[in-house]
């Protein structure tokens, strides 16, 4: 049970805010010097162990990729398509806000990524045309959690590699639910929109000149969206190649179609990448190791035993494990819950009959609501921040959005298919 000393040591560095893998090393470290007969090498060898999986190829193709989509031109194009699309609906901006969320979301990879860029591009915008501050903060902050359901985002990956599940049907399974919580999402948008009177984003429909320009302008959106789902669907290439290929398009459509990427922007990127994907990796590593404690402690099957003395109904088991995530998410990183906490749950997935790729896609959108929630939601911290909003009056607008999210939550919970169905 030494598992069960080291844990809590973990959480408390956490809450000190520490860097997450320093805290999970540490613990680590404290195992090995305290309560294993190993020698500390060991550690070292399980430390670097995970690096040598080829799978993780794909994360720092993905991170580049959304780190070249805000200078290409790109992100622009899908807001004027999203506008085009649903700008003449009442509060347009505001579904169109969460609509662009949806399109890019896929493609930076990244919630907070996604949210920084947003705040600075829509909520200017949104404020000028009479939404207020902090409604169009809520409504850039929670599209932004569509980014880490819908492939390729960065925790499917990292669920993937922690679970031993297939990297492909991580990505399959995030479409159907991350477009439910966007559809939800807009849908109370545009309530709310209507309620207050914001008016439409255009006055008039779009000329079939300019519609035809906007689609043509964005068509390399669209194409990264479609190499990097219908390519994996229908296995023309793995995740890591998917990448690749999207990096390259982004880059000729920067440099070659659009003219707004240069060479230093293109260096810029590469080393703006090239530091997440060193943080990604020790986070990856760190878990590893702790992984492998819990693995030699049996941290998991006394964990599956304590869970299947309470219950071996496999719906208890969703609604305890979504009660204690909702509650640890409102204290702690999302990412290291995930790293955590998946190790520990794995064995009580296979007694209870749960499909593991089904479990991932709900501890993702569970964790994913975390970052909206206080005190340390990141997306929430991170969107009051750029916007200038007071953290009540955010939560306030915020919460029709996290009543939602939790609808869609309760629906791939009670219906699996919804997230392995694809």
């Amino acid at each position: 049970m030494s598992w069960a000393i080291i844990l809590p040591i973990m959480l408390a560095l956490f809450a000190l805010n520490m860097r997450l893998y320093l805290g999970i090393l540490a613990a680590v470290v404290l195992y090995f010097l305290f309560f294993a007969t190993m020698p500390l090498e060991i550690a070292v060898q399980r430390f670097i162990a995970p690096s040598q999986n080829a799978s993780l190829l794909a994360i720092p193709f993905f991170v580049l990729l959304g780190t070249l989509l805000s200078r290409s031109g790109i992100a622009e194009r899908v807001v004027d398509l999203a506008l085009i699309l649903v700008g003449r609906m009442r509060g347009g901006l505001a579904v169109g806000n969460i609509l662009v969320s949806t399109l890019l979301g896929g493609l930076s990879a990244s919630n907070l990524a996604d949210s920084a860029m947003l705040t600075r591009m829509m909520v200017p915008e949104m404020e000028k045309r009479g939404y207020g501050r902090a409604f169009s903060a809520a409504v850039t902050a929670t599209g932004a959690l569509v980014t880490p359901i819908i492939p390729p985002g960065i925790a499917l990956i990292i669920y993937a590699l922690i679970a031993d599940v297939s990297v492909a049907a991580m990505f399959m399974a995030g479409i159907v639910p991350g477009l439910l919580c966007a559809l939800f999402l807009m849908g109370v948008s545009y309530l709310i929109s209507v309620k207050r009177g914001y008016r439409p984003a255009r006055s008039q429909a779009a000329s079939g000149r300019e519609t035809i320009g906007t689609v043509v302008g964005a068509w390399p959106a669209l194409l990264l969206i479609a190499i990097i789902i219908g390519g994996i669907r229908f296995g023309v290439f793995t995740a890591t190649e998917a990448g690749a290929i999207a990096v390259l398009l982004v880059i000729v459509a920067g440099v070659l179609i659009y003219r707004q990427m240069g060479a230093r922007d293109i260096l810029e990127a590469v080393f703006e990448a090239s530091k997440s994907t060193a943080s990604v990796m020790l986070i990856i590593m760190a878990s590893g190791a702790l992984g492998w404690v819990f693995s030699v402690e049996k941290a998991g099957v006394a964990l599956a035993d304590f869970i299947t003395a309470q219950t071996s109904n496999p719906y208890m088991f969703f609604l305890m494990v979504n009660v204690i995530l909702l509650l640890l998410g409102m204290l702690i990183e999302g990412t290291a819950l995930l790293i955590i906490l998946v190790p520990l749950l794995k064995p009580t997935l296979a007694t209870l009959g749960i499909d593991p790729v089904h479990f991932g896609i709900v501890m993702i959108l569970n964790l994913s609501i975390g970052t909206l929630t206080p005190p340390v939601g990141t997306v929430m911290l991170l969107v009051t921040n750029l916007s200038k909003t007071g953290i009540a009056e955010f939560s306030r607008e915020a919460l029709p959005f996290f009543g939602v999210l939790l609808l869609v939550l309760a629906l791939v919970v009670l219906f699996p298919v919804l997230a392995i169905g694809l």
